[in-house]
């Protein structure tokens, strides 16, 4: 089993470097980069390429790292035996599973996404890592064990919002997406709109790289919204020569509430524009 680009999905050789190895391991990919450069449509990609199953796991701040194992509903569970339910005696019934237990009890071989890790708290990670690491936890309320009939492929993205602890990094395949360079991401809008207009691409490329370059940005525009912005250009039929003077330099770029997601970054760039027209 060997991941590399697919059709929807440009992995640099070290990326799909990365995803073998992990797979060739059996440990966990870890990975990390700017949000919208593609780390959870990584895991679909995988999926997808080897032909596998995909369980998301998407992590909130109020997630539990128990909630991935298994929930047991007792006040369900209370609730029916006032009222008489059949089927109370039986704690099976209120036992939720959750995506690992899913993940483990799949007759085929699975790709488990653990979306975002960095958002629940700091003892999220350490809580799983035995369950990770041996592939298997136990059911108190039933006194089974759960052992993973295959060994899914795990893929763990983070934001770097907070520190991971090492033990947990100890255990985990690392790789951090660098953000494309202008070819990489050239090939990236091909895919996406392999019909667009050579110089409205080329033109909107030197744009949103002028942008990210911007000392100072808040939020540099990511990946994700390049090929949003794009698509807007492309519906309204702007042409390269439309969007030409919409640099910072001279003015904000047209639809640029897709690039720019906050009202510091704006106000920079407008500073930057006036600057620029009162020196010319």
């Amino acid at each position: 089993m060997s991941f590399e680009s697919t059709e929807k999905y440009i992995a640099s050789s070290e990326l799909s470097a990365a995803v073998n190895a992990a797979v060739a391991l059996e440990r966990p990919l870890l990975i990390k980069g700017e949000p919208g450069t593609g780390k959870t449509l990584l895991a679909e990609e995988v999926a997808k390429s080897l032909g596998l199953e995909l369980i998301q796991w998407h992590v909130k701040s109020t997630t539990k790292a128990q909630q991935g194992l298994y929930e047991y509903d007792a006040v369900t569970r209370l609730r029916d035996s006032q009222l008489g339910v059949e089927g109370v005696d039986d704690v099976r019934n209120y036992i939720r599973k959750g995506k690992i237990w899913q993940a483990f009890a799949s007759e085929k071989r699975t790709v488990l996404l653990i979306d975002e890790v960095d958002k629940a708290d700091i003892e999220f990670p350490n809580d799983l890592l035995v369950e990770l690491d041996r592939m298997e936890f136990h059911v108190y309320e039933t006194g089974e064990t759960i052992k993973a009939i295959h060994r899914p492929i795990i893929i763990i993205t983070s934001n770097n919002e907070k520190e991971l602890p090492d033990a947990f990094l100890r255990r985990c395949f690392f790789h951090y997406i660098n953000f494309p360079d202008a070819q990489t991401l050239k090939s990236i809008v091909d895919v996406h709109y392999p019909h667009a207009q050579g110089m409205l691409v080329k033109r909107a490329l030197e744009i949103f790289f002028d942008i990210r370059n911007v000392p100072g940005l808040k939020k540099r525009p990511s990946t994700s919204e390049l090929i949003d912005w794009l698509k807007l250009l492309i519906s309204d039929e702007l042409s390269a020569e439309e969007i030409k003077t919409g640099t910072f330099s001279s003015a904000l770029p047209p639809l640029f509430g897709a690039l720019l997601k906050n009202e510091q970054d704006v106000q920079l760039l407008e500073r930057l524009a006036f600057m620029s027209r009162r020196e010319s």
